[in-house]
């Protein structure tokens, strides 16, 4: 989405390709004043965007650690649990209350597991569109005026 100079350099710092020295003298002449610097900021944030537009973003930096990764693994096993516990159950003929709670926990955890999911590891993805007038704006030549 954005490939502009500074950008590339971060990515190279961040993956070790380029060394923060040389970013440094890269950037070395760059001077921007405190307007030029509001307005490149405001950019993109106020602006309006074009009907059908389709603003993502990449995977969320936390999607890919370890913590997110063990506890959806934690939580795949206790959905497996809980599930296979009750499949158990009714084939021993258990409880309808004991049933209820085993079938309760691993909706519980499918929650729990798809909360994480969304928040930390799908990226957003906005499709930008515009509603139509909800009133439809009075036409001299269409409207006509009824007296009684």
């Amino acid at each position: 989405m954005m490939d502009d100079t500074i950008t590339q350099l971060l990515r190279g710092v961040a993956d070790g390709s380029v060394k923060v020295e040389d970013a440094r003298t890269a950037l070395e002449g760059a001077e921007m004043s405190e307007e030029q610097m509001n307005s490149a900021i405001d950019h993109g944030v106020f602006n309006v965007a074009e009907p059908g537009t389709i603003v993502s973003a990449s995977l969320a930096p936390s999607g890919a650690s370890g913590l997110a990764m063990f506890f959806l693994a934690w939580g795949l096993f206790w959905v497996c649990y809980w599930s296979f516990s009750m499949i158990y159950g009714l084939a021993n003929k258990w409880d309808q209350q004991q049933l209820s709670f085993h079938l309760a926990m691993t909706f519980t955890t499918l929650i729990m597991l798809g909360i994480v999911y969304l928040k930390f590891i799908l990226p957003d993805t906005i499709i930008v569109k515009h509603a139509q007038n909800k009133f439809v704006p009075e036409h001299q030549k269409d409207w006509r005026e009824y007296k009684w």
